[in-house]
């Protein structure tokens, strides 16, 4: 499971701006249309935004407003949007100028970090692009947001495989349900006891991590687990209405009267009063009833000390704070309150743990008031996908026994930056990840949630600033690569980032059939939905794979969905959850168990040496294209031996030759730091049997002095690309490596250039080569059909050449075998599904609302689409035979009229 949607105009994060709320239900005091008698409720929320969700269209444009973020400026101002939300990448250490500028320009300020040169702002739309023409402006982005992907329910299975047994206390930690073992650690960890993570923290930036899980309360050491729990969300400009604005005072005696109730205060004295509405939830998995007794109308106190900042929150709704603990922020006392009480008599859990935090002098200019205001926030968990993430990277003792995850010797930091029913914003994960790094002491992050837009080239504010996290503080990020594919380009924002580490999804045949109950023929695959590279500057991504299916930790106040198709169920606690979301958490606790032993080898490592050795000990594996895996399936024992040897290779700089239809809008038009060539024949693409000629200017920007002879190797080559063996690089200065991609059969051929000095143990340097040799849909047909066959579980791709003028792409899938589910995605030339990518949509003999057989595209974008078969695990053959046709409609033919020749009655014309 991916937190993933690909937005068609913008392929990122969710939406837009966030919407705000009805004020009332804004600031938490009643459900939305009912009425309050808070004295609150006359705030005046923030202006409302709209959602962007078209086509990308227009000119290129320069500047530190990049065409996406353009497109959505357009669209808020088409709207009568009067504000929107940025994400500003100023020079380092120059915030200040650009802070004063935003506020002159009647920008409301959120977060700044000065180190990082970070602004997140409200600006009025009007006012966007003078502020992007500042001089100290790096880049600008505008928020948008994606929604959270609930697990899908399924029908009982019938995909040839017995029912798997159940896991469970007896499980031992070498297992396929939480396939740690498929990365090589349970045997690094049964070498090397001491090296499970411990003296690690790995930040989890996703919806929230519970805090009652029992294998997420101890390390293996017995330390505590959860060390610190924030909330990442803005307490105004994300219409979080778990943050309350502490504006009320009330003087207790020590009693008080507010919102029409007699309150008693724990002492006598001046103190702010709010109260937070569990309506407000009703969008997300707590279902609006935080304190589980079945209603969603309960509104709870919290009583807060200016002075102290300490906090009182009326759980037990008896309006007396005296009879609750004063709580302090988590990192303080490690303090859980709990709404509702369970019934030991259930398995449910009838009872939902919080947090609290505050945050001082938030701007009320939002509101419409003057002056700043201290908020104090109510945590708790939004959806399960943050503590099965939690579970996959460092889980101890699940069910009891000895099954762990990846570290269960590291600690966790929790930021929930998602929110209620509307997802999780950009600017909220970017908040979120800036202060993790800069403010949380962790070592490594996850964080399993973006989008796909459909000019995915890293050239964007959320690039730069989770780059200079990197090396600013010497912390790895690790992102899912996304849930959008198999189609080509579909790798997700911001794993596109350089220095990111991008996580593809990989899954055994073993737990194919203990996760599933699906058989499948090879050993090591993708998932097909895992999103595949290259990005649309020819950037190399995925880097990694990592096991994307696990049996994992949930809060225990919610069942989650059963695993009818593997045959057993789950108890309340655990529940199967599947995508690139799972994928990230193994690869960041890997890392952690890499940095526990080197810590203890006392070895140094910076986040580059620990990115080399992880992409240079990877194992690649046969059947999938290096553009859906990488450099292959993540080696832990590996990893740690390239670490040993204190590797330290020098940077290099790329560039090459990009040709797709959204080439003119890159940072460089036409030029990327890879080839990618996903053009016609017309429009410079590939002719099967001719070989095109592709200069890669290489640049060993630093490192030792003179000239170095590199090795040249191409990885995971089909046969399309040749290029030389060697190339010198001289420090500083740029060499051209002469690669040659010639093409003998239609489809997508890909490869990775490794440019390697072979005194250093790692490989140095990655160039990803990606050509497309097309089918053209031309006169006189304008259709093509191909008859073939699909593995359940895998997938098969297509790719035709719709010529410009086309009404309307028809494509038809026949051939289909009794009861076989088989179904095709149609993927246009940005790399944009344009057809639902959900493992539970548009199969054949498998119930959804989606035509399975035909469907028609109409005004389809002229250029190469790509047409993808796959097998669903359930379908009953493990080979399912199709037939496939694509036509172009409405074509115009010259002449008009043609002569056909006479033919007997019944025969083909």
């Amino acid at each position: 499971m991916y937190l993933f949607m690909r937005m068609r105009r913008s392929r990122l994060f969710r939406g837009a701006v966030v919407p705000a709320m009805a004020v009332a239900v804004a600031l938490g005091t009643a459900p939305a249309g009912a009425a309050t008698d808070d004295p609150q409720a006359r705030l005046t929320p923030a202006p409302e935004a709209s959602p962007q969700t078209d086509e990308v269209k227009g000119e290129p444009q320069a500047g530190a407003l990049g065409q996406a973020d353009q497109q959505k400026l357009a669209e808020a101002r088409r709207d009568g949007t009067k504000r929107v939300t940025v994400m500003i990448a100023t020079e380092r250490k120059q915030t200040a100028a650009v802070v004063s500028a935003l506020k002159s320009a009647g920008a409301w300020v959120g977060m700044v970090e000065d180190k990082l040169g970070y602004v997140r702002a409200s600006v009025p739309t009007s006012k966007v692009e003078k502020i992007a023409a500042n001089g100290k402006v790096d880049a600008v982005d505008l928020d948008e947001t994606v929604p959270l992907r609930e697990p899908q329910r399924e029908a009982p299975s019938k995909a040839g495989a017995a029912p798997s047994s159940a896991p469970g206390s007896s499980t031992p930690d070498a297992n396929p349900y939480m396939p740690t073992q498929d990365t090589g650690t349970v045997a690094f960890k049964t070498k090397n006891p001491t090296f499970d993570g411990r003296g690690v923290t790995i930040g989890v930036i996703d919806s929230g991590v519970d805090l009652d899980h029992p294998a997420l309360q101890k390390t293996s050491t017995g330390e505590r687990k959860i060390v610190d729990w924030v909330t990442g969300t803005d307490p105004v400009l994300d219409d979080d209405a778990t943050w309350r604005p502490m504006i009320t005072e009330v003087t207790a005696a020590p009693t008080f009267t507010y919102a029409g109730s007699t309150w008693t205060a724990p002492t006598d004295g001046a103190f702010r009063v709010s109260r937070f509405s569990e309506s407000i939830t009703e969008g997300s998995e707590p279902g609006g009833d935080v304190n589980r007794d079945g209603d969603t109308t309960d509104q709870f106190g919290v009583l807060y000390d200016t002075t102290s900042h300490d906090i009182w929150v009326d759980a037990n709704q008896d309006l007396t704070f005296s009879d609750d603990e004063l709580m302090r922020p988590y990192n303080e006392k490690f303090q859980v309150g709990h709404f509702g009480t369970d019934d030991p008599d259930t398995d449910v859990v009838e009872s939902m743990p919080f947090v609290v935090e505050f945050r001082e002098d938030v701007s009320l200019a939002p509101y419409g008031l003057p002056g700043t205001a201290d908020f104090v926030n109510i945590g708790i968990v939004e959806d399960a996908h943050g503590s099965h993430v939690a579970g996959i990277a460092a889980a101890s003792s699940m069910f009891g026994g000895d099954m762990d995850g990846q570290a269960p010797g590291a600690t966790i930091v929790s930021s929930r930056a998602c929110t209620w029913g509307g997802g999780c914003t950009a600017a909220a994960l970017l908040d979120g990840m800036v202060d993790l790094v800069a403010n949380r002491k962790v070592d490594v992050v996850n964080m399993s949630i973006g989008g796909l837009p459909a000019l995915n080239d890293a050239n964007n504010a959320r690039a730069v600033v989770y780059d200079r996290l990197i090396d600013d503080y010497g912390v790895q990020l690790f992102i899912s690569a996304g849930n959008s594919g198999p189609g080509l380009n579909t790798i997700g924002d911001p794993s596109v980032a350089g220095k990111v580490v991008s996580v593809a999804s990989s899954i055994t045949q073993a737990t194919w059939k203990s996760n599933y109950g699906s058989v499948v023929s090879a050993p090591l695959a993708l998932h097909t939905f895992s999103s595949r590279g290259p990005t649309e500057s020819g950037g190399f991504k995925p880097n990694i794979s990592a096991p994307g299916s696990a049996v994992s930790t949930v809060p225990q106040w919610l069942k989650q969905p059963d695993l009818a198709e593997a045959g057993y169920t789950l108890p309340i606690g655990y529940a199967m959850f599947n995508g690139t979301s799972m994928a990230s958490p193994q690869a960041a606790g890997a890392a952690a168990v890499l940095l526990s032993g080197t810590v203890a080898k006392d070895v140094p490592v910076t986040p580059k040496q620990l990115r080399d050795a992880l992409y240079s000990s990877a194992d690649p594996f046969t059947g999938e294209s290096v553009a859906g895996q990488g450099t292959g399936q993540l080696d832990v024992p590996g990893a740690f031996d390239l670490l040993l040897k204190k590797a330290t290779t020098a940077d290099y700089r790329t560039e090459a030759s990009v040709c797709t239809p959204l080439d003119d809008f890159l940072a460089k038009p036409g030029r990327g730091t890879g080839v990618y060539n996903r053009c016609a024949p017309s429009e410079g693409g590939h002719t099967i049997g001719a070989s095109k000629v592709y200069n890669v200017y290489v640049n060993r920007v630093d490192g030792k002095a003179g000239t170095v002879a590199h090795t040249v190797r191409i990885v995971g080559n089909d046969g399309t690309f040749s290029a030389p063996t060697t190339i010198n690089l001289t420090r500083g200065k740029s060499a051209v490596l002469k690669v040659t991609a010639k093409t003998k059969t239609q489809g997508a051929h890909a490869a990775i250039v490794e440019i390697d000095d072979p005194k250093t143990p790692v490989v140095d340097h990655r160039v990803p080569v990606t050509v497309v040799q097309s089918t053209a849909l031309a006169s006189p047909t304008y259709s093509t059909t191909v008859k073939s066959k699909v593995e359940r579980n895998r997938s098969t791709s297509y790719f035709v050449t719709v010529p410009e003028g086309a009404k309307a792409l028809q494509v038809n899938l026949t051939g289909i075998a009794t009861k076989s589910q088989t179904r095709f995605i149609a993927i246009n030339p940005y790399g944009v599904p344009v057809d639902p990518t959900t493992t539970t949509q548009c199969y054949t003999n498998y119930a959804s609302p989606c035509k399975a057989s035909s469907r028609s595209y109409a005004d389809p974008l002229p250029g190469i689409w790509e047409i993808e078969v796959e097998s669903r695990r359930t379908t009953p053959f493990l080979e399912n035979p199709f037939q496939l046709t694509a036509a172009a409609q409405g074509i115009t033919v010259d002449p008009t009229t043609q002569d056909v020749p006479a033919t007997a009655d019944g025969a083909p014309i």
